[in-house]
This record gives structure tokens, sequence and C-alpha cells, in this order.
């Protein structure tokens, strides 16, 4: 079995994120047997990453990104959207899903980040926050019996550039109880600003294979640990076909719909805005934009939706019967089925 470190020296997020979901497929498929653990590290620059379910315009100044050279990326994963620059680290950390921990991982980045006697804690169900100001946001993904748990390490980003470029719901900010996000994040840098992103690298590297590999506890039994670089897969033609799908329109931004019936809300789960086309009385087409973890969740109900008849009664029980779904992360599914059900069925349609 090998543990792989890999190290991106390519900035453009499509490539980035390209050779992220690369790694996961590759440990899925022909090397399931000989990976046992990606640690991942990258960097984007000027580039705003929104969640793989959330409405690109509704999150991102985008006319104004572009116009001053920067560009919109869209994850695999849930959550909100972020401002990349070469301030912050990206990290991946993917493994089997039989040995997918979110917890340990959680632990591995606030060990990290102790060692520098920088006083980290994890908060909630995806950031790491010093001093009560966030310099870590995470988020997660299973695929193909893989587990990915991405996130970032604010170390001297430019905050200023986040409220250029970001837009974010009244409602969001309000349920936080803040007034900007800028008033809610901080630097490592702010802490010791002598640590530069190169240090965080090593760091990281460090932790991740004493916690995985070097271990005392660990149950592990690495026969060797693989250093490689983006340019190693460079010319892979699966590397490739992934670059130009997160490079594309229809993956960044998809099919712009007129919608004849909305709503958007601020669940305790996420914000929530729910569109629907409707034919016939029936729902041609429906798209859910939503800021939550769990996105396959997510994914599947627009699926659900579709063909139904357009009463909120009718909707209501397609919500509900996906509650028993297994999977997810952080709040049950069982909960967020209730309180969409419970959105909808307000509507009155």
């Amino acid at each position: 079995m090998s543990t792989l470190i890999v190290k991106s020296h390519s900035h453009d997020p499509y490539f980035n994120l390209a050779l992220e979901d690369y790694l996961l497929q590759q440990m899925a498929g022909a090397q399931k047997e000989a990976l046992q653990a990606i640690l991942y590290l990258w960097q984007n620059e000027n580039t705003v990453v929104i969640g793989r379910n959330q409405n690109a315009w509704a999150e991102c100044k985008t006319e104004l990104l572009e116009a001053e050279g920067g560009r919109l990326a869209r994850r695999t994963t849930g959550g909100g959207a972020v401002f990349h620059d070469l301030g912050n680290l990206n990290f991946s950390l993917l493994m089997p899903q039989a040995d997918f921990d979110i917890g340990r991982n959680f632990q591995m980045i606030v060990d990290t980040v102790r060692r520098a006697n920088i006083p980290a804690e994890r908060s909630g169900r995806n950031d790491i926050l010093a001093d009560g100001l966030k310099f870590s946001g995470n988020a997660f993904r299973i695929d193909h019996g893989v587990g990915l748990h991405h996130g970032t390490l604010l170390v001297s980003s430019a905050f200023e550039r986040v409220g250029r470029y970001l837009t974010v719901a009244p409602a969001k900010l309000q349920a936080r109880g803040v007034s900007s996000v800028r008033s809610r994040i901080t630097n490592l840098n702010a802490f010791r600003p002598e640590l530069d992103v190169a240090y965080w690298m090593n760091q990281l590297e460090e932790v991740f294979l004493e916690t995985l590999v070097h271990s005392k506890d660990s149950t592990r039994q690495t026969s060797e640990i693989i250093h490689a670089t983006s340019h190693d897969y460079r010319q892979d033609p699966l590397l490739l076909h992934l670059e130009e799908k997160f490079a594309s329109w229809d993956w960044r931004f998809g099919e712009t719909l007129r919608f004849d019936a909305e709503l958007d809300e601020h669940l305790g789960w996420g914000h929530v805005r729910l569109g629907f086309k409707v034919e016939h009385g029936h729902v041609s087409a429906v798209r859910f934009f939503s800021d939550a973890l769990d996105s396959d969740w997510i994914a599947h109900m627009e699926h659900s939706l579709l063909n139904l008849p357009f009463r909120s009664a009718i909707l209501t029980q397609a919500i509900a019967a996906n509650r028993d779904m297994p999977g997810g992360f952080g709040i049950s599914r069982t909960q967020m089925a209730q309180d969409l059900a419970e959105l909808v069925a307000s509507q009155g349609w």
C-alpha cells in the first residue's frame, strides 16, 4: 500500500480541480488496492470557487471578476462561495470510504495550526477558527467508495477582494450574526506573520504522515510514500478531459432558465433557492441552488421533482419520500427533507 503526496505547480483553477477529481478516480479505479491515502496541495490565483449546487450569478459579480482577470470555477462539493488567491492554500485529503474519518481529518488541520502556537479550534460542521475568526472552510464528498475532504488555509489572502467579488444574501449574514463576510475571517499571518504558504505546506505534509502513516496507533502497513507534482500527470488524456469539463460554460454556469415559480429561504442547514419551470401543469425543469454541504442530496432532489404535477401537496410528498436516503454530512437528510417539505407546503401552489 502506498501513500501519495501531490503538489500542484499550476495556479489554474480548472486544472487544479481537474487534478483533484483525477486523483479521486485513480483511487476509486485501478489503484484502489494500491493507494491508502492522498494529500493534495494546491493554490488558485484570483479565483472565485462556488459550491456544486450554487447559482453563479447570485454568488459572484462575474463580469467584474472576469474584467479584472479573475476566473469563476465550480467544485464538486457543496458549501458556499470562496475567493482564492496565492495567499490561500488548498488541501485535499482522499482515502477509501471505509477509512474516511472527517473528525480525524479536522484534527489534523487543527493540530497543524496549533503547532505554531495559534489557538485553532473546529467550529460547527465545516469551519476552523482562531480567536473566533474563520481561517479554514471545509467541504466533503463520497464518490465510488472514496472520501474527499478538502478545505482552505487563509495565510495572507487579500480580504478586500472577497467583498469585491462575492455577493452574499443578507439573510445568510443575518443568520450568522455578522455584517459582512470580511468581518468573520482572518489570516494565519495575523498571528504568525513570518510563516508563509511554503511553511504551511510542509507542516500539513508532516502532520498528515504522522497521523496516517507513522503514528504508533496506526494500523496501516505502508510500504511506500510517493511524492509527485502536477507535472507527472499533465498529459494524461483523462486529466485533459476533466480540465475541459471544469473550464466549460456548462459546468461553471449551467443552463439559464426563466422560472415560473421560485422560493428563496435560509434554513438551518443552508440557503435554499428553488426554481420551477411549469408547462401544462407539470414541472418541466427545476433548479435547486444551495450552499448546503450535502451536495448529493440537493442534486438528487432536482431529479425527484421533475415531471411531477405542480402542486404543493404533491411536491411535498416527493420531498418527504427522500428523507431516508442514506448518506450525508452533518445535518440528517431526514431533517433536511422535513424543513424543505414544510417550506414548499407553505407556498400554497
